[in-house]
């Protein structure tokens, strides 16, 4: 997926608020998605996510959004409780989940089941995806996106 255009989306954020690609263009972009709200891995890269957001943004000006399969209404919910501070877009269809290739079999309880993996793409101010990150560990990972945005940055 590295070096392809992002694709082109239209969700609706934990505001009801519809959100396009287009709303993001001439920032980095750091687009994460995640299986679902209130569960304890999610939870946690939100919560990192959310307490390193300032870092982030001092990265080329990087913007950190979250999507999920999850409601607007599950979302606002969610962003209200664990006080996040970035954006988390509502895709019940997974039809972006779809395109950035995150919604896949997996294994639970020991049986395969389609589901939404925990992927992370930045994308360039251009559109482009210059780096992904398929399985992320949660409790590192907003470090991770720090320090490979520097880089991507040449900073």
């Amino acid at each position: 997926m590295e070096n392809k255009l992002a694709p082109r989306f239209t969700l609706k954020d934990q505001d009801g608020k519809e959100r396009t690609l287009s709303d993001y263009s001439g920032k980095w972009l750091v687009l994460y998605v995640y299986p679902m709200d209130n569960t304890p891995g999610c939870t946690k890269e939100a919560c990192s996510f959310r307490d390193e957001r300032d870092e982030i943004a001092l990265q080329g000006n990087a913007v950190v959004v979250g999507v999920s399969r999850d409601s607007v209404e599950s979302h606002k919910k969610f962003a209200e409780k664990h006080h996040l501070n970035f954006t988390l877009l509502s895709d019940p269809d997974h039809e972006l989940i779809s395109d950035l290739d995150s919604y896949k079999p997996k294994n639970m309880f020991g049986r395969k089941v389609l589901g939404t993996k925990r992927n992370t793409f930045i994308i360039n101010p251009e559109g482009l995806i210059v780096k992904e990150y398929l399985g992320v560990n949660p409790a590192i990972h907003a470090t991770e996106i720090i320090k490979d945005l520097k880089k991507l940055q040449n900073k």
